[in-house]
């Protein structure tokens, strides 16, 4: 794939906010898609006669279909048309969809998660490139910003909505209702967003080799898979924590889903001011921020609503960290920036396999629910240790060019 727009793209077309609200509701589809087993963990578990830790694992498959995905379908759709492949990759979000409610036990189940995984970074990355190739230049941050918005509203609608439905009608009935989203989706982008040829001189391999050669690429993706992991170590078994910790009625998780939904919305708006500071900055003071608050969270789990607001705060903050990382991802990412946009998310997601592995393994050796917000805590203080080393490398290399620059002006 390529950052060039195509001249013919580079105008926003008549219906521009129906294709970037098109594009919007893919990421709203993904993003219930993700996060629905999380509301749902005891009935999923009891439904296919698994623990809940054990549950847990369908957390990570899907993030590791995510990892997986994202650099073979970047790597084989770079000359794709856009559109197409954005319809593809949703389309496979509804027939995977369809599978999970229809999985006859766990393994199947696991599978099937593992399969919606693979289309997520790379509708990301296709979305965000196609948004920003209809926008008027001085208005295509604000065009990608509207495209991830949908994922964050995806959290304060469709997963409280998808597991009240979950609940009511049994798991499988949620799977299904994320599969209409994607169909919805799929006839959005259908209707509204023009075609976007791919690059047919683009060459996935050579845009792979220069962006894995780039140690301050792998840096930035270990601070998000470890240092966002705390998250995922709370969010994956926030169910049994309202229920069984902070002993309030099942009702009331989809509230809690919908604290996380608006904390997500909130710290999305606020990154993109915080950018405007220091993306290093703000990324290093969400990590100090998230353990903070991780911390209360194990403090007050046990006090029913007074864990809340901190569901709040960890999803707020959280969010900070996935703009400013992608932007940092595309900052030092070269010509493979569009790589470098899908590769963010499987970073996330290795984080969500990780945090969710960690939460259930602190859980299965008898902690209990109570002890993952303390693994999540760690997590982001390793996470800011990433961070501070590739800021002290960049400032290294940064003086180096300054010093050959100067000789080189001098001489």
């Amino acid at each position: 794939m390529t950052t060039t727009a195509s001249p013919t793209t580079t105008r926003p077309p008549a219906h521009f906010g129906l294709a970037v609200l098109a594009l919007a509701v893919g990421g709203f589809a993904i993003g219930t898609t993700e996060f629905v087993t999380l509301g749902l963990l005891p009935q999923i578990a009891e439904g296919v006669d698994v623990s809940v830790p054990t549950a847990g694992h369908l957390v990570s498959s899907y993030a590791v279909g995510v990892v997986v995905g994202v650099p073979l379908l970047s790597f084989f759709g770079a000359r794709l048309p856009r559109r197409g492949l954005l319809v593809a990759l949703m389309a496979a979000y509804a027939v995977f969809n369809v599978v999970s409610a229809a999985a006859p036990g766990f393994a199947v189940l696991t599978a099937a998660r593992f399969l919606d995984g693979l289309p997520h970074g790379a509708y990301f990355g296709v979305a965000s490139l196609v948004a920003a190739s209809l926008a008027a230049p001085d208005r295509r941050g604000r065009a990608i910003a509207s495209v991830m918005l949908g994922l964050s509203f995806a959290n304060v609608v469709g997963v409280p909505a998808a597991t009240w439905i979950g609940q009511n009608l049994g798991w499988r009935s949620a799977y299904l209702s994320a599969a209409l989203v994607a169909l919805v989706a799929v006839a959005m982008v259908l209707a509204f967003v023009p075609s976007v040829p791919g690059d047919r001189e683009a060459t996935g391999r050579k845009e792979a080799g220069t962006f894995f050669r780039n140690r301050q690429v792998w840096l930035t993706m270990a601070a998000g898979a470890v240092g966002f992991g705390g998250l995922f170590a709370v969010y994956s078994y926030i169910a049994p924590i309202v229920t069984d910790v902070a002993l309030l009625g099942e009702g009331t998780v989809p509230v809690f889903l919908l604290a996380f939904g608006l904390g997500m919305v909130a710290g999305t708006w606020v990154a993109g001011e915080l950018a405007a500071w220091s993306v290093m900055g703000s990324l290093v003071w969400a990590g100090v921020a998230t353990a903070v608050v991780l911390v209360g969270f194990w403090a007050v789990a046990p006090y029913g609503w007074w864990l809340l607001p901190f569901v709040f705060l960890v999803t707020a903050i959280g969010s900070v960290m996935v703009v400013n990382l992608q932007l940092r991802l595309m900052d030092v990412a070269g010509d493979a920036v569009t790589l470098g946009a899908a590769m963010n998310h499987a970073a996330l997601n290795l984080a969500n396999a990780l945090g969710a592995w960690l939460g259930g393994l602190v859980i299965a050796v008898g902690y209990g629910y109570r002890a993952p917000p303390l693994v999540g805590a760690a997590l982001s203080v390793l996470g800011i240790g990433i961070l501070l080393w590739s800021a002290a490398l960049q400032r290294t290399s940064d003086a180096d060019d300054l010093a050959v620059h100067s000789s080189t002006s001098t001489s």
